[in-house]
């Protein structure tokens, strides 16, 4: 007996993200009578009640908006649905952008401790001990917010991650080789993404914030990090210091993907946009995912070990069509120090993933593979 399938196709709304005042004003004053559809998020509208009073909001979003109570009594009753900002937070937990590092630095002259960054960290690690489930909510729809902003960002030019350890200090032969890495890939027109952490992230984020400038700012720039090589003992000497020369030589420096699960790692002050999770598995599949133009692997430890794996399963598995290079640079610390090329190489015997990893000595070579 045949038995037919009615499928029912429901009407499309489109959706209206309002993020600011302004673009409040410019949708009302271009005639609209109704919110249905509409997602205002983390905008202060206790001034514009009347024209609120005016539109008819069923199908409406409020996130963590300031609204008078007879605008949310006529939002709620009229259909739309609003989450109330959570009180007594370090932090909006309905941001709509990005991090950048002035905002997360604010403050450093009083002190690391004094900063957004150290205070957002200080309460994660109350969240993590206490189990508050308030908390646990407060750092999701954080997290979910900081996604929505990543994907506004422009994709016009192919993300290429740089992956590698934290403890490279400037001034080092390896820290330089890593700010030409960045610069060498912003040069050919790639976005870099980085964990947005200290020493090879940081100095890949600077690289491409120097792709504009000749040699002999690079050289000067690198002089005047090396003075503080670490962020030990001084975050904040470290931070001043990179926010001195990011004044000096301003630019693009591209995006980093930070998490405050390594509280012991600051990030970086050089990339342009700065996406930070309290999730640090959330992070790592953002991070990755977005790199589609292939991920490079400098030095580095277990985080860097752990992202290189995160990144094979998906290529294991994988068809030739959803292949991401994978090129990893170092070939005595990837095949002695940490034997990690052997394992690869087993895995992608025989699979589509074989001609997608690398395993090469500079970042010459390593750049070259990515274009």
């Amino acid at each position: 007996m045949a038995v037919s399938v009615l499928l029912v196709t429901l009407p499309s709304i489109p959706h209206v993200d309002i993020e600011s005042l302004a673009h409040f004003d410019q949708v009302v004053a271009a005639g609209a009578t109704s919110m249905e559809g509409w997602r205002v998020q983390s905008v202060d509208l206790s001034a514009r009640t009347a024209e609120l009073l005016g539109l008819n909001p069923m199908g409406s979003l409020f996130l963590g908006c300031v609204l008078e109570e007879k605008a949310e009594e006529w939002i709620r009753e009229g259909g739309g649905l609003i989450f109330p900002a959570i009180p007594s937070l370090p932090f909006d937990s309905y941001r709509s952008r990005l991090y950048d590092a002035d905002e997360l630095y604010a403050d450093l002259d009083q002190g690391y401790d004094a900063t957004p960054d150290a205070r957002i960290y200080a309460w994660s690690r109350q969240h993590d001990e206490k189990g508050d489930t308030s908390r646990t909510l407060a750092a999701a729809l954080h997290d979910h917010a900081i996604a929505d902003a990543l994907t506004e960002l422009p994709d016009d030019r192919p993300w290429i991650g740089v992956m590698g350890g934290h403890g490279v200090a400037r001034g080092s032969t390896s820290y330089r080789s890593a700010v030409q890495l960045g610069r060498t890939l912003a040069q050919a027109s790639h976005t870099v993404v980085t964990g947005g952490g200290p020493g090879a992230m940081e100095a890949a984020n600077l690289g491409a914030s120097l792709s504009t400038y000749d040699e002999a700012a690079v050289d000067a720039a690198l002089t005047a990090l090396a003075v503080v090589p670490s962020f030990r003992p001084s975050v904040a000497a470290w931070a001043a210091t990179g926010l001195a020369v990011r004044g000096e030589y301003p630019g693009d420096g591209g995006v980093s993907i930070p998490t405050w699960f390594y509280g012991h790692e600051p990030p970086n002050v050089f990339a342009s946009s700065i996406a930070k999770y309290f999730s640090n598995a959330q992070r790592e599949d953002v991070l990755l995912r977005r790199a589609r133009g292939g991920i490079i692997y400098l030095p580095g430890a277990a985080s860097t070990v752990q992202e290189i794996f995160q990144a094979v399963t998906p290529n294991y598995y994988g068809d030739p069509a959803t292949q991401v290079p994978l090129i990893l640079v170092g070939i005595h610390h990837w095949t002695t120090e940490l034997p990690v090329w052997p394992l690869l190489e087993s895995l992608a015997a025989d699979r589509p993933m074989a001609p997608h990893i690398h395993l090469v000595d500079t970042i010459t070579e390593a750049a070259t593979l990515v274009r």
